[in-house]
Protein backbone atom coordinates (compact mmCIF):
# COMPACT_ATOMS: atom_id res chain seq x y z
CA UNK A 1 0.00 0.00 0.00
CA UNK A 2 1.59 3.30 -0.82
CA UNK A 3 1.38 6.40 1.46
CA UNK A 4 -1.40 8.04 -1.20
CA UNK A 5 -3.52 4.90 -0.40
CA UNK A 6 -2.97 5.30 3.30
CA UNK A 7 -3.55 8.83 3.02
CA UNK A 8 -7.31 8.20 1.64
CA UNK A 9 -8.18 6.23 4.12
CA UNK A 10 -6.94 8.47 6.98
CA UNK A 11 -8.62 10.84 5.31
CA UNK A 12 -11.47 9.78 5.55
CA UNK A 13 -11.86 7.90 9.12
CA UNK A 14 -10.57 11.72 10.08
CA UNK A 15 -13.73 12.95 8.77
CA UNK A 16 -15.86 10.24 10.25
CA UNK A 17 -14.22 10.98 13.68
CA UNK A 18 -15.24 14.40 13.45
CA UNK A 19 -18.44 13.28 13.07
CA UNK A 20 -18.53 11.23 15.82
CA UNK A 21 -17.91 14.11 18.74
CA UNK A 22 -21.23 13.14 20.62
CA UNK A 23 -19.36 9.88 21.48
CA UNK A 24 -17.06 9.00 24.26
CA UNK A 25 -12.74 9.06 23.01
CA UNK A 26 -12.81 5.39 23.48
CA UNK A 27 -16.23 4.61 21.56
CA UNK A 28 -15.41 6.63 18.94
CA UNK A 29 -11.60 5.23 18.39
CA UNK A 30 -13.06 1.50 18.48
CA UNK A 31 -15.53 2.29 15.18
CA UNK A 32 -12.91 4.23 13.55
CA UNK A 33 -10.42 1.46 13.82
CA UNK A 34 -12.81 -1.89 13.30
CA UNK A 35 -13.72 0.67 10.32
CA UNK A 36 -10.24 0.44 8.74
CA UNK A 37 -10.49 -2.91 9.32
CA UNK A 38 -13.00 -3.86 7.28
CA UNK A 39 -11.54 -1.33 4.40
CA UNK A 40 -8.30 -3.33 4.31
CA UNK A 41 -10.29 -6.50 4.38
CA UNK A 42 -12.32 -5.54 1.63
CA UNK A 43 -9.78 -4.41 -0.43
CA UNK A 44 -7.76 -6.80 -0.31
CA UNK A 45 -9.96 -8.89 -1.53
CA UNK A 46 -8.90 -8.23 -4.76
CA UNK A 47 -5.70 -6.94 -4.04
CA UNK A 48 -5.18 -3.38 -2.34
CA UNK A 49 -5.05 -0.88 -5.02
CA UNK A 50 -5.88 2.56 -5.42
CA UNK A 51 -9.31 1.49 -7.26
CA UNK A 52 -9.97 -0.85 -4.96
CA UNK A 53 -10.03 1.32 -1.65
CA UNK A 54 -12.05 4.37 -3.68
CA UNK A 55 -14.87 1.71 -4.18
CA UNK A 56 -14.88 0.58 -0.91
CA UNK A 57 -14.43 3.76 0.76
CA UNK A 58 -17.01 5.46 -1.65
CA UNK A 59 -19.23 2.80 -0.73
CA UNK A 60 -19.44 3.98 3.02
CA UNK A 61 -21.24 6.94 2.01
CA UNK A 62 -20.41 10.32 3.38
CA UNK A 63 -18.96 10.32 6.88
CA UNK A 64 -21.85 12.39 8.40
CA UNK A 65 -24.45 10.02 6.97
CA UNK A 66 -22.35 7.25 8.51
CA UNK A 67 -21.51 8.44 11.90
CA UNK A 68 -25.55 9.64 12.12
CA UNK A 69 -25.93 5.69 11.97
CA UNK A 70 -23.32 4.72 14.48
CA UNK A 71 -24.51 7.51 16.84
CA UNK A 72 -27.86 6.15 16.40
CA UNK A 73 -26.78 2.35 16.77
CA UNK A 74 -25.62 3.41 20.11
CA UNK A 75 -28.70 4.74 20.94
CA UNK A 76 -30.46 1.55 20.19
CA UNK A 77 -27.47 -0.78 22.55
CA UNK A 78 -28.50 1.84 25.07
CA UNK A 79 -31.73 1.69 24.78
CA UNK A 80 -31.57 -2.17 25.31
CA UNK A 81 -29.46 -1.42 29.02
CA UNK A 82 -31.42 1.39 30.27
CA UNK A 83 -34.69 0.01 29.35
CA UNK A 84 -36.76 3.26 30.05
CA UNK A 85 -39.88 4.81 27.67
CA UNK A 86 -37.89 7.98 27.60
CA UNK A 87 -34.83 6.13 26.04
CA UNK A 88 -36.80 3.46 23.71
CA UNK A 89 -38.31 6.74 22.11
CA UNK A 90 -35.88 8.69 21.49
CA UNK A 91 -33.52 5.55 19.81
CA UNK A 92 -36.65 5.03 17.59
CA UNK A 93 -36.73 8.39 16.68
CA UNK A 94 -33.33 8.40 15.62
CA UNK A 95 -33.66 4.96 13.83
CA UNK A 96 -36.87 6.00 12.04
CA UNK A 97 -34.75 8.29 10.05
CA UNK A 98 -32.58 5.54 8.54
CA UNK A 99 -35.23 2.51 7.97
CA UNK A 100 -39.12 1.45 7.79
CA UNK A 101 -38.62 -0.52 10.92
CA UNK A 102 -37.96 2.15 12.59
CA UNK A 103 -40.64 3.96 11.34
CA UNK A 104 -43.08 1.13 12.57
CA UNK A 105 -41.39 0.75 16.09
CA UNK A 106 -41.63 4.70 16.68
CA UNK A 107 -45.05 4.12 15.94
CA UNK A 108 -45.88 1.34 18.14
CA UNK A 109 -44.11 2.90 21.06
CA UNK A 110 -45.73 6.22 21.36
CA UNK A 111 -49.24 4.64 20.76
CA UNK A 112 -48.15 2.12 23.59
CA UNK A 113 -46.51 4.96 25.70
CA UNK A 114 -50.11 7.02 25.25
CA UNK A 115 -52.42 3.97 25.89
CA UNK A 116 -49.97 3.59 29.40
CA UNK A 117 -49.78 6.70 30.38
CA UNK A 118 -53.31 7.37 29.83
CA UNK A 119 -54.72 4.17 32.24
CA UNK A 120 -52.04 5.52 35.19
CA UNK A 121 -53.61 9.32 34.53
CA UNK A 122 -56.74 8.04 35.11
CA UNK A 123 -56.03 6.11 38.52
CA UNK A 124 -54.25 8.89 39.58
CA UNK A 125 -57.21 11.19 39.29
CA UNK A 126 -59.61 9.43 39.88
CA UNK A 127 -59.77 10.43 44.01
CA UNK A 128 -59.62 13.97 43.18
CA UNK A 129 -62.27 14.24 39.85
CA UNK A 130 -65.36 11.33 39.82
CA UNK A 131 -65.97 12.31 36.47
CA UNK A 132 -62.57 10.21 35.30
CA UNK A 133 -63.09 7.01 34.41
CA UNK A 134 -64.56 4.00 32.25
CA UNK A 135 -68.21 5.40 30.68
CA UNK A 136 -70.72 3.45 28.87
CA UNK A 137 -72.54 6.03 26.87
CA UNK A 138 -74.75 3.23 24.45
CA UNK A 139 -74.97 0.07 24.54
CA UNK A 140 -71.66 -0.40 22.34
CA UNK A 141 -70.28 2.95 22.97
CA UNK A 142 -67.43 3.74 25.33
CA UNK A 143 -65.54 6.35 26.76
CA UNK A 144 -62.62 7.00 29.17
CA UNK A 145 -62.54 10.18 30.42
CA UNK A 146 -59.97 11.89 32.14
CA UNK A 147 -62.01 14.64 33.39
CA UNK A 148 -60.25 17.30 31.12
CA UNK A 149 -63.52 19.18 30.54
CA UNK A 150 -66.16 20.43 32.96
CA UNK A 151 -68.76 17.85 30.92
CA UNK A 152 -69.84 15.17 32.77
CA UNK A 153 -70.45 12.05 30.05
CA UNK A 154 -74.06 10.85 29.55
CA UNK A 155 -74.08 7.50 30.80
CA UNK A 156 -73.04 5.41 33.67
CA UNK A 157 -69.38 4.61 35.17
CA UNK A 158 -68.54 0.97 35.04
CA UNK A 159 -65.61 0.78 37.35
CA UNK A 160 -66.01 2.85 39.81
CA UNK A 161 -63.19 3.05 42.19
CA UNK A 162 -62.06 -0.49 40.91
CA UNK A 163 -60.43 2.17 38.28
CA UNK A 164 -57.54 2.89 40.98
CA UNK A 165 -56.09 -0.58 40.67
CA UNK A 166 -57.05 -1.39 37.28
CA UNK A 167 -55.90 1.70 36.15
CA UNK A 168 -52.30 1.37 37.99
CA UNK A 169 -52.11 -2.15 36.79
CA UNK A 170 -52.85 -1.91 32.93
CA UNK A 171 -51.06 1.56 32.75
CA UNK A 172 -48.11 -0.06 33.93
CA UNK A 173 -48.71 -3.35 32.36
CA UNK A 174 -49.04 -1.54 29.00
CA UNK A 175 -45.84 0.73 29.39
CA UNK A 176 -43.91 -2.43 30.17
CA UNK A 177 -44.71 -4.62 27.40
CA UNK A 178 -44.19 -1.67 25.25
CA UNK A 179 -41.13 -1.62 26.29
CA UNK A 180 -40.44 -5.27 26.07
CA UNK A 181 -41.98 -5.16 22.74
CA UNK A 182 -39.68 -2.11 21.43
CA UNK A 183 -36.28 -3.96 22.83
CA UNK A 184 -37.15 -6.93 20.98
CA UNK A 185 -37.47 -4.89 17.63
CA UNK A 186 -34.13 -3.70 18.24
CA UNK A 187 -32.49 -6.62 18.84
CA UNK A 188 -34.33 -8.91 15.93
CA UNK A 189 -33.69 -5.86 13.10
CA UNK A 190 -30.58 -3.87 14.39
CA UNK A 191 -27.50 -4.23 12.66
CA UNK A 192 -24.44 -2.11 13.26
CA UNK A 193 -23.24 -0.03 10.28
CA UNK A 194 -20.09 -1.61 9.35
CA UNK A 195 -21.89 -5.03 8.85
CA UNK A 196 -24.57 -3.83 6.13
CA UNK A 197 -22.51 -1.34 4.57
CA UNK A 198 -19.35 -3.51 4.40
CA UNK A 199 -20.52 -7.42 5.30
CA UNK A 200 -18.88 -9.20 7.97
CA UNK A 201 -14.96 -8.75 8.06
CA UNK A 202 -13.25 -12.39 7.42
Amino acid sequence: MTPEDSQLIEDYLGRLRACLRELPSEDSREIVEELRSHILDKASEGGVTREGIASVVAALGSPKELARQYLTDELLVRAQKVRTPWAVVHAAFRWARLSIEGVLVLIASIIGYIFGASFFLAALIKPFNPKVGLWQLEPDSYQLALGMTDRTPQGHELLGWYLIPIGLALGGGTILSTTHLAIWMFRRFRRPPADWRLGPAR
